[in-house]
């Protein structure tokens, strides 16, 4: 049997995704997940499988986390694991604390989600995680690196494990309609708005883009990014963009409707690991603009067009180029993106990955 332990399993990013994909994939008869705070339906429902048991430990701070891992501690004494696989900073230092609590010969496994492009762009509080965790690094019996740029800068950081593999993110491929010949003309961004994610860029390209190209939409979702949020309406002012030329849609459930909506996803972080969002958008046939972080380059391939991160005219550039494709070009980017993730980000192929992984 298989423990999951994850930071927080009611936020809807990255992690917390391809975990419910691998849940949904499951055939084990009892999975247990255990969250340092809490576990949300949005998570829930997306793993849609009955034999998974949930465990929310309400560890909401700091201060909280040693009684977090006297919980977790009983929770492997009691469910015997035969392996736990530990998501995020958080859940790797707890996990395999409790896991030597437990005092039982369970291997502990970490999942790093996330790269090292910068990290000050990170809270405090993972800061201090990546700090514990490089401490207690050769403890694991293995760690998965969602991309490759993570784990050579973990490994530089200090993070020193004999095991170590990197493991992409896998998707479900969507059913898609015949291709209409068109030109770009929605663009989209998906994200929390956060630091990391980096949306000034986003808004500072946007209002340079709209000098050029006035007939473009831009369309953003995400946890944070609606009109209600003065930081985020600030943040646009700031950068001279008009308040009416993007649409701020907030966290929204439906992901198809939006990938369908906009023809061309750019992503403006500062840190990534493997964003889902790029491999999403590709899986419904759009072409890629993304700063060259974590392996966000790798993952858009020829399908999409990379530039450094934090430097929003290179941003508004590489839209423009997208902007200015013909139907027969556009076409062509979108054809690449549907096909590099049939060929190599399947959630079975990813799913079989994990399973030898831990296995071994």
């Amino acid at each position: 049997m298989i423990m999951h332990v994850i930071t927080n399993f009611t936020a809807s990013a990255g992690a917390e995704t391809m975990l419910a994909r691998l849940l949904s994939t499951s055939s084990d008869e009892r999975i247990v997940v255990a969250s340092l705070i809490g576990v949300s339906d949005r998570n829930r429902d997306l793993a849609n499988n009955p034999r998974v048991v949930y465990v929310p430990l309400e560890a909401a701070s700091l201060a909280s986390l040693p009684g977090a891992a006297l919980r977790l501690a009983r929770l492997i004494r009691k469910e015997r694991p035969d392996a736990i696989l530990c998501w995020m900073y958080h859940a790797m230092v707890v996990g395999t604390v409790a896991a030597g609590m437990a005092q039982r010969k369970t291997r502990v496994f970490w999942n790093v989600r996330q790269s090292l492009d910068d990290p000050a762009s990170l809270t405090r509080s993972s800061r201090i995680a990546i700090a514990m965790a490089k401490l207690l690094s050769a403890r694991p019996s293995g760690i998965i690196y969602n991309s490759t740029r993570a784990l050579n800068l973990h490994s530089a950081y200090g993070y020193a494990n004999r095991n170590m593999v990197v493991i992409p993110n896998g998707f479900e491929l969507p059913q898609l309609s015949p291709p209409v010949a068109a030109t770009a003309r929605r663009i989209g961004i998906v994200g929390r708005f956060h630091p990391q994610k980096d949306h000034g860029t986003f808004f500072k390209a946007a209002a340079a883009v709209i000098k050029t190209h006035p007939q473009t939409i831009f369309s953003a979702a995400g946890y944070g990014l609606s009109r209600d949020n003065p930081a985020v309406v600030e943040l646009m002012a700031r950068a001279g963009l008009p308040a009416d030329v993007v649409e701020l849609r907030g966290e929204i459930s439906d992901m198809a409707e939006f990938y369908q909506g906009i023809d061309t996803l750019v992503l403006s972080s500062r840190t990534e690991g493997f964003p889902n969002v790029i491999a999403e958008a590709m899986s419904y046939a759009k072409p890629i603009v993304t700063t060259d972080v974590g392996d966000a380059a790798d993952i858009a391939g020829d399908a999409g067009i990379a530039v450094p991160a934090r430097n929003p005219e290179a941003l508004a550039d590489a839209i423009r180029q997208i902007l200015d494709l013909t139907p027969t070009e556009y076409a062509r980017f979108a054809c690449k993106a549907r096909e590099r993730i049939e060929n190599e980000y399947t959630l079975a192929a990813v799913a079989k990955k994990y399973s030898a992984f831990l296995t071994a």
